[in-house]
């Protein structure tokens, strides 16, 4: 039994700060102390406030050390560790309000938050089977085997309310229903790892700090419909989770947790990885049951729906990440349990990736029903800078943009779909007064023009003339009848494309110009750029009352645009002026403005 624990994360976000080293180091001094058999180091998921890692929990203490540094380490094991002295300077919060922190769940990023699909990521060493059986992993699915029919676990699933956390919402006991009610017969179960959305990594983090929730859920799946093989489709760009996922499967072959006549039963079930190649089109459900089936990822026309006929054919049930992150939580606690939680609709809790213009970036998971301006005021410490929220965009490429006027939005799958946006996996980016809402529905429809697969006419020429369109509007050259056939274009996309991403792909231009309309037409009419982020609309000048005349500026300029006498007002002469904005940020007297 040791006495001291410390968790250091080892999830994507804090590895690529050197949290790697930091383990090392953190071994090595406490080796040279004669600490190993009194202190443990675990190597664990994300904890979520990934803007402060890399981060490290001493237990039983329970103090939270952030932004730690591997010249950190021999301070950490002489003062904490050795002797007992926690070492303030480096504590992610000590007191709120004056009040000192007892524990993570009263500061502000932790307090509203209800880890359940999160619950182990932080907690357990994601490399060790024994460390998730000890948080009650596989008793899930020891319960279905034993002592629920395959119906009994579909009807639990369906009564808890769970919907797809990956983009539709669509009820998963219902979709599990379906494919179980298809005759006797080979069946599959998958798992989109897929994860394609700009600034999302819920499903990574899940995967990368627990790993054996999603086999656990994907086996009682199999148990429910009738399969005795999954896949797990997952991006290889995630080396981390894909060699975690690898160890837990074999850990569970090895457990007999996967394999043969699991549990003593006579119910089969194994799990094979397919890693994606990076197309975001494969994150549609037929697009990547064709990929795993080897051939390129395009989507099917639908019906026959994958429940019918999925992969190689044969009926299948497809659930992302996060969805299979509850299943295990439900069987175990009830059905009632899960559903106590969330709205009418929207029952459970919704892991979201907080970021962009915000002080706390992270992952965060709060019930369903939590307001907007709760996440991003309270949970996501607000705008920094003391700049003003403008907007977010959550459902990244196929999402919108909910402005500040809906900062109260109870978020949840009807409310957000009913202002323009939908759920998506989960991405939440934070903008701000300097955002320009064109440039942003500019940048994701260069995103899906760029991923579109090409199958279909309306998305693969449809978004191509959309982005055009863009373009024109943010160079200064379009009509105010553009934007009308813009906005026709777009509905003519969402009504004719194949699949989702085509289908979806107008919603950050169209809840754009439903919410910032004035923006587009600032853009039009006045050839100006209300934010002073679209480069063709910009002029730089220099007010000479300002200037002091420290040649700084024209010192930096890269094409000698900007003239003047030392300690004489300088000038820009706009012919030559690229507009780098160089001059501006190099200028100490705000003598340098754009518009």
């Amino acid at each position: 039994m040791y006495r001291s624990n410390v968790l250091v994360c080892g999830g994507t976000g804090c590895t690529s700060s050197s949290s790697g080293e930091i383990i090392k180091a953190l071994e090595k001094e406490i080796k040279a102390r004669g600490l190993e058999n009194e202190v443990e180091v675990v190597k664990t998921g994300c904890f979520g406030l990934c803007a402060l890692g890399p981060i490290m929990i001493v237990y039983p203490e329970g103090s939270f050390y952030s932004m730690v540094k591997v010249e950190d380490i021999p301070e950490i094991v002489e003062e904490h560790l050795l002797k007992g002295r926690i070492v303030k300077r480096l504590l992610y919060q000590e007191t709120v309000d004056g009040d000192n922190i007892k524990s993570l769940n009263e500061t502000p990023f932790y307090a509203k938050q209800r880890r359940t699909a999160l619950r182990n990521c932080g907690v357990i060493n994601p490399e060790k089977i024994d460390e998730y059986i000890a948080m009650d992993g596989y008793k899930a699915l020891a319960k279905a085997l034993t002592e629920m029919t395959p119906e009994q676990v579909i009807e639990e699933i369906k009564a808890s309310g769970l919907r797809g956390r990956g983009g539709g919402g669509f009820p998963t006991g219902v979709k599990w229903s379906f494919a179980a009610a298809q005759p006797k017969g080979q069946k599959y179960v998958c798992c989109n790892a897929d994860e394609g959305d700009p600034g999302a990594f819920m499903d990574r983090s899940i995967l990368e700090g627990d790993p054996h929730t999603v086999l656990e859920a994907m086996a009682i799946a199999g148990y429910a419909i009738g399969s005795n093989q999954g896949y797990i489709y997952v991006r290889a760009e995630y080396p981390i989770a894909v060699e975690r996922l690898q160890i837990a499967i074999d850990q569970a072959h090895e457990y007999g947790l996967l394999g043969e006549n699991i549990f003593g039963t006579d119910f089969s079930f194994d799990v094979q990885l397919r890693l994606g190649a990076g197309a975001f089109v494969c994150g549609e459900e037929t697009a990547l049951m064709t990929s795993i089936e080897g051939n390129r990822g395009e989507p099917r026309p639908r019906p026959p729906f994958p429940a019918v006929k999925g992969l190689f054919g044969k009926p299948t049930i497809l659930n992302n990440v996060e969805t299979y992150a509850n299943i295990c939580q439900i069987i175990l606690n009830g059905a009632e349990w899960f559903s106590s939680m969330g709205t009418e609709k929207s029952k459970g809790t919704k892991v979201f990736a907080l970021g962009g213009k915000i002080n706390h970036t992270g992952l965060v998971e709060v019930p369903m029903g939590t307001t907007l301006r709760e996440i991003v005021e309270e949970i996501g410490g607000g705008v920094p800078g003391g700049k003003k929220f403008k907007a977010a965009q959550t459902g990244g490429p196929s999402g919108g943009c909910i402005p500040a006027e809906h900062l109260d939005i109870p978020i949840d799958y009807d409310n957000l779909i009913s202002i323009g946006s939908m759920m998506g996996s989960g991405g939440l980016i934070v903008m701000d007064e300097t955002t320009c809402m064109v440039d942003i529905a500019k940048f994701f429809l260069e995103f899906t023009v760029d991923e579109s697969c090409g199958k279909c006419t309306p998305c693969r020429i449809g978004t191509k003339r959309l982005l055009e369109m863009l373009e024109k509007i943010t160079e200064g050259n379009a009509t105010m009848e553009d934007i009308d056939k813009m906005e026709e274009l777009c509905y003519y996309i969402k009504e004719n494309a194949l699949c989702g991403l085509g289908q979806t792909a107008p919603n950050p231009v169209l809840s754009t110009l439903h919410f910032f309309r004035d923006e587009y037409i600032a853009h039009v009419k006045d050839k100006k750029c209300p934010a002073g982020v679209c480069k063709s609309l910009l002029q730089y000048s220099i007010d000479p009352d300002k200037c002091r005349g420290c040649t700084a500026c024209a010192r930096v300029c890269p094409n000698g645009a900007i003239s003047g006498k030392v300690k004489e007002p300088h000038a820009i002469d706009t012919a030559k002026c690229i507009k780098c904005g160089a001059c501006m940020e190099k200028c100490k007297f705000g003598a340098i403005s754009k518009g």
